[in-house]
């Protein structure tokens, strides 16, 4: 039997299109909600401050099921590296609290002395005794079990110093010799005190923000071009001069060729990832932490992500560092102090080149290279760190010149208030800028000035009047009143020039309203 076809009547129809035009309706009003919100003065404020708080919130949870494990091992607690892990955080929300509050005029003062201090840091952890080897590396000062690598605090100093440096001459004028000078021979002195340790991973993200501020600052395109093969061809050559180094990335062009070797930790790494499926085996459920994945609560954190939480909360996870990249060039975008615009953009570069690196050696993409995820990965100085420039890059979302204006007229903002933030200071353009500007605005100005302007139908009497008083005290012809009306033109007659004499000697009525014309 076959089925009956459905009847559409018109009181079925009439109810489709009314259910049509609702649902068009609720979008419409759905989109405008979202658009007025987007469109709040402290919109960028709090976005930035929601996606690090989920982020802090989903590295801790990580961490500590990827290391209770490892911890027991090595201490005797599950909870040894999640402790540690958990006083670091504490120690970057401090750093964050204190750069949201700090002034751009201060930042700006200590952006050379602060590059400078950790310059003489990477050159002390140099000298064996006072720099420790871990991984490899003496790159870590230990003081109490607490380990601190001064190579974190070098980047974010250099791209402080880098901002203020750029932003200046920029306004400036300065010939490209003078802004590529300070700069470059400052970023070769970091990276080689970075390499000689050797650390290729912060050598790389050195590199990632010395390209973010010759590329945000509006360079031109050639030096942007040939710092980027600079670096590159710097790190294929340092990749391959080491022993280990090189081995990585030969594992990473044949994973077959030493599965058991240097290439054991990536392959790994791929299993954990494919074991994990679309939803996971479940928080705290995975296999690869129980010693099949070395390094698992740090580096590789990323494939316990997607072994435990599956591809759903790795897709997640890269969501919201993508909201994180929106906000942060949202926050460059609007600000007004170029400054703040350079370094905001550079730093969101930077976290987000790490993201890249750390996501891609672990899926296979790229060759190992150690940099971790940033506030997911266990590592108390670059979570630290990390939290510190994400401090500054809201501190420039206060400063927005929206966000400046509706605090400072007082309105009501709940987290500011909670925080207890002082009011944001408003930019004030230098001189050269304020001459800038004013060199752009005057031949508009005087075009305008150029054209006439049409005589308002409220002044014609008084005006009439004024040029009849000015005729006969000059005894002219009319000619002369009509040219006096319009405000100028060429002088005709003695009769004329007897007019405009009577008219400088007057004063009271003729002289103000000669001033309001």
């Amino acid at each position: 039997m076959t089925e009956p076809t459905p009847v559409i009547t018109k009181d079925t129809a009439k109810k489709s299109a009314v259910d049509t035009q609702s649902a068009k309706a609720a979008a419409r009003l759905a989109k405008s909600k979202f658009g007025n919100w987007l469109s709040r003065p402290m919109t960028s404020f709090h976005l930035i401050v929601a996606v690090t708080a989920l982020l802090i919130s989903l590295g801790l949870i990580m961490v500590l099921s990827a290391s209770g494990v490892y911890s027991y091992d090595s201490d005797g607690s599950p909870w040894a590296v999640f402790t540690k892990q958990l006083l670091w955080t504490g120690v970057g929300l401090v750093a964050f609290y204190l750069a949201l509050r700090m002034p751009i005029a201060v930042l700006r003062r200590l952006a050379f002395p602060g590059f400078a201090f950790t310059i003489v840091l990477l050159v002390l952890v140099l000298i064996p005794g006072i720099g420790k080897v871990a991984n490899g590396s003496r790159g870590w000062f230990v003081v109490s079990g607490m380990s601190m690598q001064p190579s974190e605090l070098a980047k974010i100093a250099f791209a402080i110093w880098g901002a203020h440096l750029l932003a200046t001459r920029r306004l400036e004028r300065a010939s490209l010799k003078e802004m590529l000078i300070p700069l470059v021979p400052g970023a070769v002195i970091a990276l080689a005190l970075i390499l000689a340790q050797p650390d290729l991973g912060q050598s790389v993200s050195m590199g990632i923000i010395l390209l973010g501020l010759l590329w945000y600052a509006g360079l031109p395109l050639r030096v942007f071009l040939t710092s980027l093969v600079s670096v590159i061809s710097a790190a294929a050559v340092l990749a391959m001069v080491e022993g280990y180094r090189s081995a990585r990335v030969q594992s990473w062009l044949d994973p077959s060729a030493d599965a058991q070797g240097a290439g054991y930790q990536a392959r790994q790494a791929r299993f954990a990832l494919a074991n994990g499926g679309v939803f996971g085996d479940g928080l705290g459920q995975g296999a690869a932490k129980w010693s099949y994945l070395p390094n698992a609560h740090n580096d590789f954190i990323f494939a316990i992500i997607g072994e435990e939480l599956g591809f759903v909360g790795a897709f997640g996870l890269l969501l919201l560092f993508a909201l994180f990249a929106y906000t942060g060039m949202r926050i460059a975008n609007r600000s007004a102090d170029p400054f703040l615009r350079l370094l905001t953009a550079t730093a969101t570069l930077w976290i987000l080149g790490q993201v890249f690196i750390n996501v891609g050696y672990v899926i296979g993409l790229l060759p190992v290279t150690g940099l971790q995820l940033p506030l997911i990965s266990a590592g108390g100085t670059s979570t630290a760190t990390t939290l510190l420039m994400i401090g500054l890059i809201a501190n420039a979302a206060r400063h927005e010149p929206d966000a400046v204006a509706a605090l400072r007229t007082g309105r009501e903002d709940r987290m500011n208030r909670l925080l207890r933030l002082p009011l944001p200071e408003p930019y004030v353009p230098t001189r050269v800028e304020a001459l800038r500007d004013r060199l752009r605005t005057r031949p508009g100005q005087a075009r305008a000035a150029r054209k006439p302007q049409p005589a308002k139908p409220a002044r014609k009497p008084a005006r009439k009047a004024v040029a009849k008083d000015m005729a006969k005290a000059a005894g002219g012809e009319r000619s002369t009143r009509r040219t006096r009306h319009h405000g100028g033109g060429q002088r005709r007659g003695s009769a004329r020039d007897h007019s405009e004499a009577t008219t400088r000697s007057r004063s009271g009525r003729s002289h103000a309203l000669e001033g309001r014309r």
